[in-house]
């Protein structure tokens, strides 16, 4: 008898498809992600009609932010953690497009800390190959493609992609999608920003929003004025942080919306003494939350 449930149990498993997950909401929403804390309590300060869902000890809370029904999460810092949480929510609810809101370090010299960055596309730089030195010269294996310059003995590689009804393929920028990227420019020209935070710490200009352009996200906190200087040049890079791209390689994937807010915290060693982030990560937070309002309050 119970060897005759456990078969039929086994039978109904393997009927089910393989990818099947509960969907936890119906309604059609938009995931607003964010990294870390700060990020995420500005944003929380504008959802309405609450109610939270808790998958894989991450608390995912639906509502609306300005008129606009959206599911809102945190992600944690890094690569992994950002990929991991978007394919939840895309698992899990019914994701129409994905919008990350956070800070990041600034790579452009002509970008300042409280800009809200927003590229055309992303790219994972920190994809490597870690090559041996031969004779004063780091020299990848021949049997890797090293399609970027490199950083000493840092090679960047290009990903390969899966992608459902389609070959697998090489590739190094995941594009955002241009219907929401032309939303952010309408919303670009109408927005002030915040200059100042509580401790009357001011910045020393008025902080923009710059949109299209290049971004890279990889696994490192990067306070290092050589290699911020690497990034710009070699991807024309105006932001590094580290996990835009990893939510643009899942989105591509998926063949779902995605678009991403950075305000610079920081220069990524760029800036004169210490490195600024402790200072002005809240107001960072603070102004591209901001922006992420005013751009969901514009879409149709």
């Amino acid at each position: 008898m119970h060897k005759t449930i456990v078969l039929a149990i086994a039978a109904v498993s393997l009927a089910l498809p393989a990818g099947a997950a509960e969907t936890l909401d119906e309604t059609p929403r938009i995931a607003v992600m964010s990294a870390f804390a700060p990020e995420w309590v500005a944003l929380q300060e504008a959802l309405s009609d609450r109610v939270d869902h808790t998958l894989n000890g991450i608390t995912f809370a639906t509502g609306a932010i300005e008129g606009k029904p959206v599911v809102l999460f945190l992600t944690g810092v890094s690569m992994v953690n950002a990929a991991m949480t978007s394919q939840l929510a895309i698992n899990h609810f019914n994701i129409e497009s994905i919008v990350f809101s956070g800070i990041a370090g600034g790579v452009d010299p002509s970008r300042h800390i409280g800009d809200v960055i927003v590229p055309a596309q992303w790219g994972q730089y920190l994809d490597v190959i870690l090559a041996r030195e031969v004779d004063g010269d780091f020299v990848p294996p021949p049997f890797l493609e090293a399609p970027h310059p490199n950083f000493g003995m840092i090679f960047p590689q290009n990903v390969t992609v899966a992608r459902d009804g389609a070959e697998p393929e090489d590739r190094f920028w995941f594009p955002v999608d241009a219907e929401l990227l032309a939303v952010a420019e309408t919303v670009a020209v109408e927005l002030d920003l915040s200059d100042c935070v509580p401790e009357n710490q001011c910045l020393t200009h008025d902080p923009g929003i710059f949109v299209g352009g290049n971004g890279v996200s990889g696994a490192a906190f990067v306070d290092n004025a050589a290699f911020r200087e690497y990034a710009f040049e070699t991807f024309e890079a105006e932001v590094l942080d580290m996990e835009s791209a990893a939510v643009a390689h899942v989105a591509y994937a998926n063949d779902v919306p995605f678009i991403a807010f950075r305000s610079l915290s920081d220069l990524a060693g760029g800036g004169e003494g210490e490195n600024e982030m402790g200072t002005f990560m809240g107001l960072a937070s603070a102004n591209s939350a901001a922006v992420v309002k005013a751009f969901l309050a514009a879409l149709p």
